[in-house]
């Protein structure tokens, strides 16, 4: 089936390119999400006019994507987590906890746009890539910092053992 790309899809092509798939990729996927049209001939007419303007539209999205990659340098996140004693995390920082911390520091970014090939599970500085647009990418340093278990432990010990001898008596 050949069908032609109304959007960027990851592995298969550029928008206006006309591409052969599978049949069953083409009408359970690509066509009920609006990602591409087939392939006719009144089609392949429409889609040339459809260059043309993603050319222009493409063009201001980079423009765009440039500016908001010198924001974006700039910036750090840190994050607080519990971690144990080798400096694992319990817990992890994912695509989807960059993009809030994103958007508290009044950037909106679409998590699925963080290249985060998987959640960061240590303590430490990491440098993470954005894809703001198909030729910009930006770098943003997320600093991932232990929370002080120690203190909470030391606490908790002379605790426990005045409760034991209070039982004891």
């Amino acid at each position: 089936m050949e069908v032609i790309l109304k959007e960027d899809v990851d592995n298969l092509g550029h928008r206006g390119d006309v591409v052969k798939v599978a049949e069953g990729f083409g009408r359970n996927f690509l066509l009920p999400r609006k990602l591409a049209m087939q392939a006719t001939e009144t089609n392949k007419a429409v889609i040339e006019q459809m260059k043309s303007a993603a050319a222009r539209r493409s063009a201001s999205e980079k423009a765009v994507a440039e500016a908001q990659v010198a924001k974006l340098e700039p910036v750090v996140l840190s994050f607080t987590r519990k971690s144990g004693e080798a400096g694992h995390l319990f817990g992890s920082v994912t695509s989807a906890d960059i993009a809030a911390g994103l958007a508290s520091n009044g950037f909106e970014i679409d998590r699925r746009k963080i290249q985060l090939p998987e959640p960061l599970k240590s303590v430490g500085d990491f440098n993470v890539a954005i894809k703001l647009h198909r030729e910009v990418t930006a770098q943003i340093k997320v600093k991932i910092v232990a929370e002080a278990v120690e203190a909470e432990a030391a606490e908790a010990a002379p605790a426990e053992p005045a409760a034991e001898e209070t039982a004891a008596e």
